[in-house]
């Protein structure tokens, strides 16, 4: 694609040759001939001087760039858009209903999915449209899935749970597994029968091997927009608040409830029945053991206000 097309579809300025052929989006670092990369991170600024790309895409503050470029409002926001214009074409190896998928008769699949061998759907589900599901996946009774929705390999979504529109769910999820309840009697401990469900609302993607407990009694919510990384754990009866995050080898305890617009870093535990306030950030491998209020920022073991703990951090510097 010509640079000067590039520009167009990111409603930037483009400073140099419209003309230079560009064949995909690089690194800044590792970036060659007809590759466009972008500047959005200062510590990467002295890679302008040196990368090889033919083309970057920088922030309309930026300064002087001896290289062609395009100036946007956002350069991060740019080549997201960048990447999308250059995703490769989806090949799938099934289209339409494979005759080798085990589906219920009593199943309602909406039109323009395109659902691979191997793949089992119980009674009484419901598939919206436009939805692509891969092999090995298995939906059992009475699961609701919306329309646009993504399903990789492997993917398993347990009884009467509900997924919402364009949701992505990676390789390996499970929707719907019992929760962790057990009732201690005497030395032994009796299982607790887990009875509710799971729902899933619009626009939320859960990384691989990520899995989200039915609830004992009641549901667990995800609400929309939410994103979780792979392996991530959220237990029975929790709430995920709209558009938070939560990164890798995070788990949330029975009962929590995270607000909306939370960011949770690596290997977060948060306690049973806890609340984390709307807009909270919580740092990586903190372990969060009472409630916090809303725009609270936190790390550590246990997790507590953060210039507290740098304090304490940087007093023990001076122990001997």
């Amino acid at each position: 694609m010509k640079l000067v097309e590039i520009a167009k579809r990111l409603n930037g300025e483009l400073f140099g040759d419209n003309n230079i052929e560009i064949t995909g989006p690089a690194k800044i670092d590792s970036a060659g001939t007809g590759d466009i990369t972008f500047l959005a991170n200062p510590k990467y600024k002295h890679f302008v001087k040196t990368t090889q790309a033919s083309a970057i895409v920088v922030d309309n503050s930026a300064g002087e760039v001896s290289i062609p470029h395009i100036k946007v409002e956002n350069a991060y926001m740019g080549f997201l858009l960048l990447l999308k214009i250059f995703e490769p074409a989806r090949n799938l190896d099934f289209v339409g209903i494979s005759k080798k998928a085990e589906i219920s008769p009593t199943a309602k699949i909406g039109v323009n999915c395109n659902i691979a061998p191997n793949v089992y759907i119980g009674s009484n589900c419901t598939i919206g449209k436009g939805c692509l599901i891969y092999p090995g996946v298995v939906i059992l009774n009475d699961v609701e899935i919306g329309d646009n929705v993504i399903l990789y390999p492997n993917v398993s979504i347990r009884e009467n749970c509900k997924v919402g529109n364009k949701v992505i769910l990676h390789n390996g999820v499970v929707v719907g597994s019992d929760g962790f309840g057990f009732a201690p009697h005497k030395k032994s401990y009796i299982k607790i029968p887990q009875i509710g469900n799971v729902i899933i609302e619009d626009d939320v993607e859960i990384g691989s091997n990520s899995t989200i407990d039915r609830g004992t009694v009641g549901s667990t919510i995800i609400k929309r927009g939410v994103k979780l990384d792979n392996l991530v754990q959220v237990a029975h009866n929790c709430m995920i608040g709209e558009d938070t995050v939560i990164a890798a080898q995070s788990g949330v305890a029975g009962s929590g409830i995270i607000g909306k617009n939370v960011t949770m870093g690596g290997q977060v535990g948060v306690g049973g029945h806890l609340k984390i306030g709307d807009d909270s950030v919580i740092a990586a491998k903190a372990g969060v053991t009472k409630d916090t209020g809303n725009k609270a920022i936190l790390m550590g073991m246990s997790a507590i206000p953060i210039m507290q703990k740098k304090r304490i951090e940087a007093s023990v510097k001076h122990l001997p």
